[in-house]
């Protein structure tokens, strides 16, 4: 993997890391150990560029086995983003994908960074990067059902430039939400941040906030903000299948003043929404609470602007 500027950028501001950390240490082949873990997940995060470069994040499911590794570089999906989804058409031709595999069940996950095309009803992905991460802050739920998806005649899709009131409620009440970024010559990216309820602050219809938590000092999705600053975020109703998309530009913020507002926060981000996508039963797993992660710092559930 090529030497990434943005996250080698982001480690010595941060004081962390060391030369090679991060991008350089992982490789396009998928380790056997992964191959049936991705077998067996029915959630799977993927973060992609638009038409104008906007990026997002959306959402793909299906039953155990849509996800199948076919060779050491290769990945096939038997699905594809819901209809209105800003993603649902676009991989026509190749994109730079960014994608996460997690189990909530198990608290687990597995990043795999590629590019995609359509085949058929499905991608076919190419990977360039495979990584495992740790479970912090992952919360565990369970699926309690399964519900048919809307055909594309009952699709009920809401679009936007600004959150609403019920996209705020939404938000300021999770407990979990997912990132996409892109860097030029670096590909894309998805990400996972996890809290308790509160942890991400609705200063605004525009303007979120949330604390950055200690991880594993890769910065990969900061290393891309870094070189370009537009990236998107997925907000998941786990009771109802909806799912709340946002593009915008994303800014870290370094002063220990800001961070020291939110319990456990090294620093702080920064998000402004460009657009917003709202749709109703997006995908079909339905899910329970079970438990927040024993590492989630406390939440003040502070809320502006509601």
């Amino acid at each position: 993997m090529i030497r990434h500027d943005g996250e080698q950028a982001v480690q010595r501001r941060a004081g962390e890391g060391h030369e090679g950390w991060g991008s350089p240490m992982f490789g396009p082949e998928i380790p056997i150990g992964f191959r049936a873990f991705l077998r067996a997940q029915r959630l799977l995060i993927l973060g992609a560029r638009d038409d104008s470069d906007a990026v997002w994040a959306t959402v793909l499911s299906g039953p155990r086995g849509f996800i199948q590794p076919t060779s050491e570089r290769t990945i096939e999906i038997a699905a594809l983003p819901a209809y209105g989804d800003p993603l649902r058409d676009v991989f026509t031709t190749t994109r730079d994908v960014g994608m996460l595999a997690i189990d909530p069940e198990t608290q687990r996950r597995i990043r795999v960074n590629g590019r995609a095309t359509r085949r058929g009803d499905g991608l076919s992905v190419i990977t360039d990067q495979v990584l495992g991460n740790c479970p912090k802050y992952l919360q565990r739920r369970e699926v309690v059902a399964v519900e048919p998806p809307p055909t594309e005649a009952e699709a009920r899709v809401w679009r936007g430039t600004a959150l609403t009131d019920h996209q705020q409620r939404l938000i300021q009440a999770a407990d979990t939400f997912f990132i996409a970024s892109h860097a030029p010559g670096h590909g894309g990216d998805a990400s996972h941040r996890g809290g308790m309820p509160g942890f991400v602050r609705v200063v605004g219809p525009r303007h979120l906030a949330w604390p950055d938590y200690v991880g594993n000092s890769f910065y990969m999705t900061f290393g891309n903000m870094h070189l370009d600053p537009r990236c998107g975020l997925l907000f998941l109703d786990w009771e109802t299948g909806d799912t709340v998309q946002l593009t915008g530009r994303g800014r870290i913020d370094w002063d220990p003043q800001r961070a020291a507002e939110f319990p456990g926060a090294l620093r702080v981000i920064d998000f402004e929404v460009e657009q917003v996508v709202q749709i109703e039963r997006a995908h079909p797993l339905r899910w329970r609470l079970c438990a927040y992660s024993r590492f989630n710092p406390p939440s003040t559930c502070f809320v502006e602007g509601v």
